[in-house]
């Protein structure tokens, strides 16, 4: 029975949670605590009594969210109103010094650039979104593009706020998305690995793996207990907040209260851009947290504007990534691996090593002239490598470790898994199977088919695909269609509601665009990338399967081995087959649509001097949405510049230079 809230007691609440995300501010943001931690945990818990006692007075904003909220039965899908997208890497400094030439040749200046550089945590990505302050829903990057909904996870995490602070220089925007890495520091993860070895449980590998691990549970209450972290590294889409560079965003974003690192180098040079790498470099091993580089940003956001994006990555930003970490340890085998192309290829099985915080136990070869080079054995000591998310490699051999009972490797004359012949192709460095109906390829075709990037079914992971293509139940990824209920209960350790999950999940799964389509299909040489270049080309099925090999090597980005590939896919008949058993099943591609061309599309604009009839702002806004390109300087680039009343040393810029000069009413005009 609910009881009687009164005024008092309302007054009182609201109070005290006002109180600890006052506190959560000071603590995570400040760096300056005003009381104990055991001060702080009593208030919480006289916040929790009160809230148990009267559930109408629940809110989701409130700091004992911070414990969790009631399982979920799955994660829903959010889409991102601006991807987000990866970032290009540079591995020297002469890959940093290129980048810079770029950004110059593409803005056609020899100014100097401006920069913001910040550490790269080795995290997971994430979005927030604040509604008028208030923080409405929590998403990890996912694809780029959709990411899965993990807000009652996020609310967990106290360096996150759930209600942005008042600033008095800012009023908080109406809609707010930022962006950032959720973390576990070194102790943190050294605690919670020595908690799980003494309640009996698997270790994680290393902290990376720990973090995204606790965001993806779908107990709130089992995040709660993870030591996580967040630092916010950018903005998405605003409303209501004007700002003009990158940093001048993350001061803004600390104002609210939320955590930005403060290792962060502001509006400097690419060659200060190289010092600060270096002084991380030196202080890596010192910081509370794992980094495995810098970010380097323009920092002008009218330039990023200007540089755009490819597919897949910012122009305006590269990760300078570190050197990659490398260890020596025992090669104890060397086995070989099919996959979904049919390429064979070397895995070396270690005796386990820790590398960078996490325990490697394989590493690849890549291929037998990678061997023969290396002159690697079985029984050698090898020095291992690994870089980030890359899979570990063996670099080289340590020589003078052999005792003279290491065992030369041969590449098998037939295929590992169904015993058919392999071949290497003129041009090729890999050996390849010749069976197409190979099981271990149609495994690895029907678990990309399934992927992220591709159909995303959420519960077809790679041991069920496994079961499914040993019982025979799957062939080819087209008969992921055609399961059902019935059938999946036949398999081990799938039950009523496991199955029909799984169905519910393929179904979903049906509505699909056509760029992940075509990349899900396991086209040799088209990854994402190509997949949409292509997409955005063709539009749909019915003109791509119309094109000539000729037709495909004039779209820009596709090359003469890219457009064979493709052709020749299409050309076979059983690829043909399978594709129209896809599109049978009821798969609905959504076609690229052709958006009309918008009245500014490609120009340039530069505004100098006071506007009469809109903001600065405005006219930026308006020139955006026509198609156009705002910039902060004039250029050769530049089309046009917008003079309003006392207009500045760009209007003498613009008349050198030619560039057409043009007032707010013929702005007004070309707007229509």
């Amino acid at each position: 029975m609910q009881k009687n809230i009164d005024a008092a007691l309302i007054k009182k609440v609201e109070g005290i949670r006002e109180e600890l995300h006052r506190h959560n501010y000071r603590y995570y943001v400040l760096d300056d605590p005003e009381i104990s931690d055991s001060e702080y945990d009593k208030t919480m818990r006289e916040l929790i009594e009160i809230e148990t006692a009267y559930p109408g007075l629940l809110r989701p904003d409130s700091p004992s969210s911070r414990v969790g909220a009631p399982p979920l039965s799955k994660f829903e899908t959010v889409k991102h109103s601006i991807p987000m997208l990866s970032l290009d890497n540079g591995f020297n400094n002469s890959d940093i010094i290129d980048f810079d030439r770029r950004i110059k040749k593409n803005l056609n200046t020899e100014e100097k650039i401006i920069y913001t550089a910040e550490p790269k945590l080795d995290g997971i990505a994430v979005e927030l979104i604040y509604e008028n302050g208030k923080l409405v829903m929590a998403s990890t990057r996912g694809d780029g593009a959709n990411g899965e909904a993990i807000t009652s996870n996020i609310r967990t995490i106290r360096a996150v706020p759930l209600i942005l602070q008042e600033s008095r220089k800012e009023k908080i925007p109406s809609l707010l998305e930022v962006r950032g890495e959720v973390f576990i520091d070194k102790n943190g993860f050294k605690k919670l690995n020595a908690q799980r070895m003494a309640d009996n449980l698997a270790l994680f590998a290393n902290s990376r793996n720990a973090a995204a691990g606790s965001l993806r549970q779908l107990d709130s209450g089992v995040t709660a207990g993870r030591p996580l972290d967040f630092f916010c590294y950018g903005v998405g889409k605003t409303v209501g907040l004007s700002v003009e560079s990158h940093w001048d965003a993350l001061c803004i974003l600390k104002n609210y209260g939320l955590k930005i690192n403060p290792l962060i180098r502001s509006k400097i040079s690419i060659i200060e851009v190289l010092d600060f790498y270096k002084e991380l470099e030196e202080i890596r091993p010192k910081l509370p947290y794992d980094i495995d580089g810098m970010v380097i940003k323009v920092d002008d956001f009218s330039l990023q504007h200007i540089l755009g994006t490819t597919s897949k990555s910012p122009r305006w930003a590269i990760a300078y990534k570190f050197k990659a970490l490398q260890e020596t340890t025992k090669l104890l085998d060397i086995t070989v691996q099919v996959g979904r192309t049919g390429a064979l290829t070397p895995v070396a099985s270690l005796a386990p090593v820790n590398i960078g915080g996490a325990t490697v136990t394989r590493a690849t070869l890549h291929n037998e002239d990678e061997i023969e080079k290396k002159g690697v054995r079985i029984g050698d000591t090898v020095l291992v490598q690994r870089a980030g998310d890359v899979i570990p490699e063996v670099v080289k051999v340590v020589e003078s470790k052999r005792n003279g009972t290491e065992k030369k490797f041969n590449m098998p004359e037939n295929c590992p898994v169904c015993g058919a012949g392999v071949v290497r192709v003129k041009g090729e460095s890999v050996l390849r199977c010749i069976n197409n109906s190979c099981t271990a390829q149609v495994k690895e075709r029907i678990k990309h088919f399934a992927s992220k990037g591709a159909f995303d079914i959420d519960g077809l992971g790679h041991k069920l695909v496994e079961q499914m293509v040993n019982t025979g139940m799957l062939s080819s990824y087209a008969d992921i269609f055609y399961l059902n209920e019935d059938m999946l209960q036949k398999l081990e350790r799938m039950g009523q509601k496991s199955a029909k999950n799984l169905i519910s999940a393929i179904e979903k799964s049906k509505e699909i665009d056509f760029g992940r389509f075509l990349y899900a299909l396991g086209i040799r040489h088209a990854g994402e990338h190509i997949a949409k270049i292509l997409a955005d080309r063709f539009k749909n099925l019915e003109k791509l399967l119309s094109a000539t090999q000729d037709d495909l090597k004039a779209v820009e980005g596709i090359g003469s081995v890219v457009a064979e590939s493709v052709t020749v896919f299409f050309r076979q008949s059983e690829n043909l087959k399978v594709v129209n058993r896809i599109m049978d099943s009821g798969v609905k591609i959504f076609e690229e649509i052709e958006s009309g061309k918008k009245p500014l599309e490609g120009k340039v604009f530069v505004l100098t001097g006071a506007l009469e009839n809109m903001t600065r702002s405005k006219a930026k806004k308006n020139i955006e949405t026509a198609g156009g390109k705002v910039s902060a300087s004039v250029s050769k680039n530049t089309d046009y510049l917008v003079a309003g009343k006392s207009p500045g040393s760009k209007l003498d810029q613009a008349k050198k230079l030619k560039v057409n000069i043009i007032d707010e009413s013929i702005l007004e005009k070309m707007l229509m």
